[in-house]
């Protein structure tokens, strides 16, 4: 099962709105003759993978595969037609599907065959793999993911609105992988018009995840870099009730989502519906903050770096969010935290503040 485990995050960042899965076959004699991984949405599963791998091999024999097993037409066969083909004698699950259309009837029809099933085998794993894809299937929106960099005294800019680069050269390849391995990476019109992002793994992932600019106004520079879409796609979310005229002023093949109200959840909400796993927020304090008051995120990626800026009124990653009360703020636990050139990056999880 560790083998499997090792094999599906290979296939990290490309498989949404799937989940990542790894499969191992071994033979009636318990070597092995098959392994596999999900490689992205609308291609083989992993289990058909091992199993096609094995061949006659698997006869008799067990598949491991970290997730139930489908059960279901949707882009590919079930899984478990495959299985039964194989003639395969026992299936070890790591994880129950929370995927309703699953959710259990994979491992009920094997068993129903008359195959040998066990469940639950490194469970606690499999789902901390899968968090972000087990958290959109049960709230209906991606695990949000908060990016900012700040000083040791907590800036993100001067108070002139000069903010780079805070991070190092290390720092900031780092965020180029963390894009890569989510579907969306989203931004307010105020970053578009002071920073004038591209917003891309820079090759790392293809494609690249969808660009998002979450605006009220439409009021965005018309040579911005991420209306170059031959690069990566662009979404903007506006608010609905601004007149359709506005949307002519843009060029390339740019994708416009009207949202009552143009809040992150209804957002957030969207991107799920769109199988939008994970999704990375790289925006400003004001819409970081709502954005977390919303719900929408569940993970913080702190960059911080050896640096002081001062001044009463340079700019913050988070705008006031109400507490009166240390028993209001939110406390987070550590996730993990690494060097990265002259900075060091803690990653943390919020989700508990957000069920």
């Amino acid at each position: 099962m560790r083998r499997a485990l090792q094999l599906a995050s290979l296939g990290k960042g490309s498989t949404s709105p799937n989940p990542c899965v790894g499969a191992v076959v071994l033979n009636e004699d318990g070597q092995l003759v098959g392994d596999g991984f999900h490689a992205y949405a609308g291609g083989c599963h992993a289990e058909v993978k091992a199993l096609a791998q094995a061949g006659d091999r698997a006869k008799g024999g067990t598949l491991f595969v970290t997730l139930e097993p489908c059960c279901h037409y949707g882009r590919t066969p079930p899984c478990t037609e495959a299985i039964l083909k194989s003639e395969i004698r026992r299936v070890v699950v790591g994880l129950k599907d929370p995927d309703p259309r699953v959710s259990g009837g994979g491992i009920s029809f094997l068993q129903d065959a008359g195959i040998d099933v066990v469940s639950g085998i490194l469970a606690e794993q499999v789902a901390y793999q899968n968090r972000d894809f087990i958290f959109r299937v049960q709230n209906g929106r991606p695990w949000g993911i908060l990016k900012c960099a700040v000083s040791l005294d907590g800036r993100i800019g001067l108070s002139n609105g000069e903010s780079k680069w805070i991070s190092g050269t290390e720092s900031r390849k780092e965020v180029h992988r963390l894009r890569a391995n989510c579907d969306a990476v989203i931004v307010g019109g105020g970053t578009v018009r002071a920073d004038n992002p591209l917003l891309t793994s820079r090759g790392l992932s293809i494609p690249e995840p969808l660009r998002v600019v979450l605006t009220d106004t439409l009021n965005l520079p018309a040579d911005a870099k991420i209306f170059d879409t031959s690069i990566a796609k662009t979404l903007v979310a506006y608010r609905a009730s601004l007149e359709a005229e506005k949307l002519n002023s843009f060029k390339g093949d740019v994708e416009f989502l009207p949202l009552t109200p143009s809040e992150p959840i209804e957002l957030a909400k969207k991107l799920a519906e769109k199988g939008c796993n994970r999704v990375l927020w790289e925006c400003g304090a004001k819409l970081a903050t709502t954005a977390l008051k919303q719900e929408c995120i569940q993970e913080l990626l702190v960059v911080l770096a050896p640096k002081l800026l001062g001044g009463d009124f340079a700019m913050t990653p988070l705008e006031d969010l109400g507490f009166t009360s240390m028993e209001q703020v939110l406390s987070m636990n550590f996730l993990s935290f690494q060097k990265q050139g002259n900075d060091l990056h803690l990653r943390l999880n919020c989700s508990e503040n957000h069920s």
